[in-house]
């Protein structure tokens, strides 16, 4: 006959605390709670308090006891240590939990598949002294908080982006630019403008903040490109935007503007915002940064591999929308 084994229930616990404090003997209580008087024995050694002669206490049994089966059950993350080496490399590199997993999956078939999850999971479990390298570092896990409402501005001519083409909506046309100018302490700024379907970034650094330095940063930035590659830049309603009018006379390009306090509406170049904030966060000081460490990091960025666009990197799909489209 095949024996069978279930661990002892907190009704079990207690009365095998009740009927010990009596003087049973454990062959007795045993027989009364339909278990062997060996098994008995080991629940009193094992979870009686570790320190002086306390009587056996059953509620601190049955934590005890959990706390000893959660231990002895938790699956162990990212279980080769190969696959490890390599993850810790990868995050050293920049690269997020999403990327690495996708890249392993689909052009590392040596090494066994791992998920994001299983990827944070092991971080913030086994390998904290990695979490500097994620892109917002926190010290432990939780939602996202909301961002910080931009301030309400009128600019002259706006055109909503309600109107901005389904083409461009849907990135399934190439051409249409996401801009916005990224602030510090001090007197300049930096001008980001990125490129909807590919996700390219092009940085320039300007003198200031004001909106005939901003236009000319995106002209020196988009000019040189093919006219089918610049048809429209989707703006929020920062004063720097103020000569839009005057870079579409330059460029033959359409302006398009979110609502008020919308800034979510231009997603794409909010996002890259996030992963330039990781070499140059809110607090820098522009003025002291080199057109030197800002093309190295348009250039990170540019070869740096997405998942949204099949673990290819920008300049990969932009080179190949400037081969099929000039």
């Amino acid at each position: 006959m095949k024996r069978t084994f279930k661990h002892l229930s907190s009704d079990e616990r207690d009365q095998l605390a009740v009927l010990s404090s009596r003087g049973l003997p454990l062959r007795e209580i045993g027989q009364r709670l339909g278990r062997s008087a060996s098994s008995l024995s080991r629940e009193l050694k094992r979870n009686r308090p570790r320190r002086g002669k306390q009587d056996y206490l059953p509620h601190k049994a049955q934590a005890r006891a959990i706390e000893r089966h959660q231990e002895g059950h938790k699956r162990m993350r990212l279980k080769s240590r190969v696959l490890r080496h390599e993850v810790e490399q990868q995050l050293i590199k920049g690269w997020t939990p999403e990327l690495i997993s996708g890249q392993f999956r689909d052009f590392r078939p040596e090494l066994p598949p791992v998920s994001t999850e299983s990827i944070y999971q092991w971080i913030y479990a086994e390998a904290r002294h990695l979490i500097g390298y994620l892109p917002r570092s926190h010290k432990e896990r939780f939602p996202r908080s909301k961002g910080r409402k931009t301030r309400r501005t009128k600019i002259p001519n706006r055109t909503p982006i309600d109107l901005r083409p389904p083409e461009a909506n849907t990135r399934q046309e190439p051409g249409h630019w996401e801009s916005d100018l990224m602030i510090g302490r001090g007197r300049a700024a930096l001008q980001n403008a990125v490129e909807r379907t590919s996700r390219l970034v092009r940085l320039q650094r300007v003198a200031d903040k004001s909106a005939q330095a901003s236009r000319r940063a995106l002209a020196s930035r988009l000019k040189p490109l093919p006219p089918s590659l610049r048809r429209s830049i989707t703006y929020d309603n920062g004063t720097e935007n103020a000569e839009h009018h005057i870079l579409n006379h330059e460029l033959n390009t359409r302006s398009f503007f979110c609502a008020p306090y919308h800034s979510w509406e231009k997603g794409t170049v909010e996002n890259r915002n996030e992963v330039i904030r990781r070499f140059f966060p809110k607090r820098c000081n522009f003025d002291t940064i080199t057109n030197e460490q800002i093309q190295n990091v348009e250039n990170w960025i540019n070869n740096r591999p997405m998942k949204c666009l099949g673990f290819k990197s920008p300049r990969q799909v932009f080179d190949a929308l400037c081969c099929n489209y000039s």
